[in-house]
């Protein structure tokens, strides 16, 4: 069984990128998924479960999570804990699979999965984010700046909190991919080509 991670920051396409390595390799691929079967088993809309997760509002309950993983009774914090009993359970079915976000890379180290961090220049960022937006006539560069660097602050907070790694740390990724100047279809082959040798050749190590 393989895995890759993909940790990235918003707006660079590393949801995408995810996705179309997936395709490329037939793997399984997780993003949303995870946040659906959170809510499901605990009986909560997948929207309020994201939204809580997002905003990390376990921040206010004195545990500490990338120790002992202890709950101190706080609802917000058991709904960490179960996205990691998911992604446990998704490395546990023995299938290929990537999986975006949710600090997987950590909670699976010890199943050795390639990880990737997916970054971009502001500017890049700023326009895959106005592709993407519904309505992009009403929300200014400067409101999606202010927005694109709250939500990677959320992410290297949560980071900080699991497992006291610093997020985006390239000596905690085995590939770093800055997708500025790339159109995420033309690169994912390639990305996933290199992730296919880098498996590849771990079989024929000792």
């Amino acid at each position: 069984m393989n895995i890759i991670t993909i940790s990235r920051e918003f707006g660079s396409g590393g949801r995408e990128l995810g996705k179309r390595m997936a395709d490329a390799l037939h793997w399984d691929y997780y993003d949303r998924e995870i946040i659906e079967t959170v809510a499901k088993e605990q009986g909560m809309d997948a929207d309020y479960v994201q939204s809580v997760l997002e905003r990390h509002e376990w921040w206010t309950v004195p545990i500490s999570f990338h120790r002992s993983f202890a709950v101190s009774g706080a609802p917000n914090t058991e709904l960490l804990v179960k996205e990691k009993e998911v992604i446990e359970r998704i490395a546990g079915s023995g299938r290929d699979c990537i999986i975006v976000g949710r600090n997987a890379d950590y909670f699976l180290r010890v199943y050795d999965p390639f990880r990737i961090f997916v970054c971009a220049e502001m500017e890049a960022k700023l326009r895959r984010c106005r592709e993407r937006a519904p309505d992009p006539e009403t929300i200014t560069d400067k409101e999606i700046e202010k927005q694109i660097k709250r939500i990677d602050r959320n992410r290297a907070a949560v980071r900080e909190l699991v497992s006291g790694d610093c997020w985006g740390n390239r000596s905690c990724y085995h590939l770093t991919v800055n997708t500025t100047d790339w159109e995420i279809k033309e690169l994912a082959p390639a990305v996933a080509a290199f992730a296919a040798h880098y498996f590849e050749r771990k079989k024929l190590q000792p």
